[in-house]
């Protein structure tokens, strides 16, 4: 739901910028007639607070290097665009082709495709009901509100624990080093962001001690000099952040991280909208959203912003349920969703009607075909899918090149 297995994803995340992470406000001019947005990397009153600021977000500048939260992620300015593609945005921006969040160059490179599409008057989708855009929003942040909770318990319940392998699976194709700066979208209880954290610390150590076992004849003083010279903490200089809309979901995600021994080194906290992420262009060497955006109402705006936020050559990787490739576990599967998994809901967390629009929410996404070609819409390149347990879920992967 969130980010995890048999669960219907958010986005976003709560906590002020840590020390050390840059927090001076990117620049822009406000478009005409509306008012100035607050800065990227920044957190206004509301968000402080942990509630989701309703102001929209301005982009932020391509000069300001470091600016934001940037800072702390070592990220590059971005480059500046050519007269000719400045032109044909603010051309295409005056013809209100679609233009949603003044990236309308990237919403020309396809036609709006699967669940991102919305009929006239603001409609879209919540599971197999027809609703209001406004009103998906309110009901999804809802759900995840009410199950926050039993969140976990209900993953391992429904997927009768696979939902871990799946990730341990996406782990290692993501393969992260030392050094790597991770969003996790939709990241909620932190299951991405903790395994992140694993493999990067275990990964760091081996290096070091590889180093070490180069210099047989070193005294302990310059051993503890190696090891003085080469840390940069356990992570290697890695940092995650964890990005969930739900407020609840984030507190649960806490509250585990403290309970399973894990410590602010390298991981954050974050309140924010998958649409409209609150970091600067360039941030991130990978994105991640483990079955999370299934539940955001403009999927092309989510992954817009994705493809922002990533430097280039950075990488996205999109764990989610997808569609079964094979007619009998296909069969098998919708008698499991439609008459088991909502029981278990009722059961296991009170919730019919929430686990009842996760299984619909999964029939209404996209394929796996549609869905590779919504984030080359996006600006990706080398899309490539993995199917697991039959096309059950997907691993989507992209890089911004």
């Amino acid at each position: 739901m969130s980010s995890a297995s048999p669960e219907p994803p958010r986005n976003a995340t709560e906590a002020a910028p840590k020390k050390g992470h840059g927090t001076e406000p990117c620049t822009r001019h406000p478009r005409k007639g509306l008012p100035a947005a607050p800065a990227r990397g920044t957190l206004s009153a509301a968000a402080a607070a942990g509630e989701a600021d309703p102001r929209p977000r301005a982009r932020s500048s391509p000069a300001s290097e470091g600016a934001g939260l940037r800072g702390a992620w070592r990220a590059r300015a971005a480059a500046t665009p050519s007269k000719m593609a400045a032109s044909v945005l603010a051309a295409s921006c005056r013809a209100g082709v679609g233009c949603r969040g003044q990236r309308p160059l990237l919403r020309l490179r396809g036609l709006c495709r699967g669940a991102s599409c919305s009929s006239a008057g603001g409609k879209t989708h919540f599971g197999f009901q027809t609703v209001s855009e406004a009103e998906k929003g309110a009901k999804v942040y809802k759900i995840f509100e009410n199950v926050a909770k039993k969140y976990d318990l209900m993953n391992d319940s429904m997927s009768l624990g696979i939902h871990r392998v799946w990730k341990d699976i996406l782990l290692r194709q993501m393969n992260p080093y030392p050094g790597t700066q991770l969003l996790d979208a939709a990241g909620g209880t932190g299951d991405i962001a903790f395994r992140f954290i694993d493999y990067v610390r275990s990964r760091w150590e081996y290096q070091v001690r590889q180093k070490l076992r180069s210099h047989q004849n070193l005294s302990w003083q310059e051993i503890t000099s190696l090891y003085q010279e080469e840390e940069h903490g356990s992570l290697g200089g890695s940092h995650v952040v964890v990005c969930d809309i739900n407020k609840e979901m984030l507190k649960i995600g806490k509250q585990k991280s403290q309970q399973l021994g894990y410590s602010d080194e390298g991981l954050s906290w974050v309140l924010g909208n998958a649409e409209e992420l609150p970091f600067n262009d360039d941030s991130f060497d990978i994105y991640t959203i483990a079955f999370g955006i299934r539940n955001v109402t403009h999927i092309d705006q989510a992954l817009q912003e994705a493809f922002r936020v990533l430097k280039p050559g950075g990488r996205f990787l999109c764990l989610e349920f997808s569609q079964v490739n094979n007619s009998l576990i296909s069969s098998l599967y919708d008698l499991y969703s439609f008459q088991v998994i909502p029981v278990l809901g009722e059961v296991i967390a009170g919730d019919w009607k929430a686990y009842q629009y996760l299984v619909e929410s999964i029939r209404n996404f996209p394929t796996q075909e549609t869905f590779k070609e919504m984030i080359e819409d996006a600006g990706f390149l080398k899309v490539d899918y993995q199917n697991l347990g039959s096309g059950i879920v997907a691993i989507h992967s992209g890089f911004k090149l």
